[in-house]
Formats: C-alpha cells, structure tokens, sequence
C-alpha cells in the first residue's frame, strides 16, 4: 500500500450498531496500525428564548451521554491493542456535517460507522447519519450492518474481499482501494461484475448486446486481475448475469467475504452519490461490512 492507512475515526452514539462499527474500525487500525478517532455528537435544537432552559437541560444529559459513549470506545481499543493511539472528542452539531468536518480537517484516512443508530431517542436502519456520511464523505467509510458477525474485535477476519465492479473510473479506484487493502491485510480478492439480463431483454439484438456486456465484463475482470496480480495478490473473477445487487450479495454469500469493497460512484451514477442506488442498496440489504469508496478519495 503505497499511502498506508494512519488514522480511522470511529464515530459512536452508544448504540449496538455504532459499537458494531467501532469493533470493525477498531480491528482495521490494529492491522494497520493507524490513529483512532473517537467522536460523539451532541445534536440538540438551537436556543431560543421558549425552549433556552429545556436545551440546556438536554445538552446536558446528552453532553454526559456523549462523554460515556467516546469513553466506552477507547476503552475498547485500549483493551484490544493498548499500542494504539487513541483521541476522544465530543463536540456539538448537526452529526453527519460536524463527522464530514472532523474527517476532513483531521485528514481521517477512513471513517468507520455503523449503518444502525440513534436519531435522538429512535434507532432506524441506515438513518440520516449514516446515509448522510455515505453520500458526501470525501474519504472511505467502512459501513458495519449491526448483524455482521463478529462477537468480539479478535474474531474479526479480513482474509476474503469482494471488489464489484462495473467497468467505470469509480469502480476503477474502489479495485486500486481493494487491492492496496488485500496487501496490507494479506487478504484474496475476488472481484465479480454483473450483466444485468433484465435490462437486455427489452432491446433489440439482445444477443449482440450480452456478448458486448459480457465482453466489457471480462476487461474490467481482467484490469483487477492486473493490478492484483502486480501486487502479489490473489486474485477470483467472476462474470455474473443479474441484476448488480442481487449479483453482489449473491457473490458475498458464496465466497463468505469478510468485506466487500466498491465505489459509491458508477457507470449509471452520473450527477448522483451512489452507484444508481447499487451501494445504497447493497449496505442496506447485506450482513458483510461494506467498504465505499468515494471517486474524490486520493487513491491509496
């Protein structure tokens, strides 16, 4: 990895799928041996004369919630590698702008979170938070659905990554991510592209049509195949017909990755944040931690 992973931050609210989060986060900074970043944010209304003494009695409560929440993190990390270094911060805000901020300013290589959390009192899967994050962060984020198997931060496994890819510049740095991670991690790659059946049967010449999907899929293969096998990685590939989705999580389910790695930007995502829904989709369906790579992330 030619630029190595120095810091994760690990946003946390407290809840089980924020300390799913960190657990995952936790486990990567051990392997890379990075900075961990802690970080609560206290979301509370704007003072105003009629809610002024109520505010300051909810930033209160949630100031000292904030404080247990990073504490508890750290001392997950310390427990788990006491040789890595840990920061801690509570500060107020709208939470998805004040992590982007942090992230940015702190020049944060990856950010790790889970895709469950709190919304004030109300947990809800892939909140506004989370989602947020996932459309205008300008580094990674490690995505942990609440369910990934990984009772305990020694269990987590890095030895199997899925690289999706669809043959678009997005895909193209999600693969280089993927690769430079399998490196550090000394992990296999198994890279898969889809060819979406659905959307050919309602064109003319479907045949032609599938062969030329068929044969861009085994180019894009091809180039992760490439980068892999420079690196000295293991590499699978996999040309799927299906839709992306089901595709990938097929895929997931049939290697047993531990991670799946893609971009948040494709072929059919021009002028969006996500990958026409497919990463949106994949993070909130999937039981493996998603790591999504944005198209403004320097390449690693």
């Amino acid at each position: 990895m030619s630029r190595p992973i120095d810091s994760i931050l690990i946003p946390t609210d407290d809840s089980e799928g924020a300390l799913a989060g960190a657990k995952r986060g936790i486990a990567l900074a051990s392997r890379t041996d990075a900075n961990v970043h802690v970080l609560s944010v206290v979301d509370v209304p704007d003072d105003s004369p009629e809610i002024i003494d109520a505010a300051d009695s909810l930033r209160s409560t949630l100031e000292a919630d904030a404080e247990d929440a990073v504490e508890t993190v750290a001392e997950m990390v310390s427990a788990h590698d006491s040789g890595l270094d840990v920061t801690t911060t509570v500060k107020r805000g709208t939470p998805f702008q004040t992590i982007r901020e942090y992230a940015k300013r702190r020049e944060i290589d990856v950010v790790a979170m889970g895709t469950k959390g709190r919304t004030g009192l109300d947990r809800v899967l892939l909140g506004s938070v989370t989602e947020n994050v996932l459309r205008t962060a300008r580094t990674p984020v490690l995505a942990v659905p609440p369910n990934a198997d990984a009772p305990e931060i020694d269990d987590v496994a890095f030895d199997d990554l899925l690289v999706p890819t669809d043959g678009s510049d997005g895909a193209a740095i999600a693969a280089d991510w993927g690769v430079a991670l399998a490196t550090q991690l000394d992990s296999m790659v198994h890279a898969v592209y889809s060819v979406d059946t659905g959307r050919v049967s309602r064109v003319q010449e479907p045949d032609e049509i599938l062969a030329a999907l068929e044969h861009r899929g085994e180019g894009a293969i091809d180039a992760i195949r490439e980068r892999a096998g420079d690196a000295g990685v293991g590499v699978s590939g996999t040309v799927a017909t299906g839709s992306p989705v089901d595709v990938i999580l097929t895929t997931a389910g049939e290697r047993a990755v531990d991670l799946i790695v893609m971009g948040t930007h494709g072929r059919t995502g021009i002028g969006q944040w996500f990958l026409g829904s497919v990463t949106e989709n994949v993070v909130r369906q999937t039981d493996v931690p998603v790591f999504c790579v944005p198209v403004s992330a320097e390449s690693p």
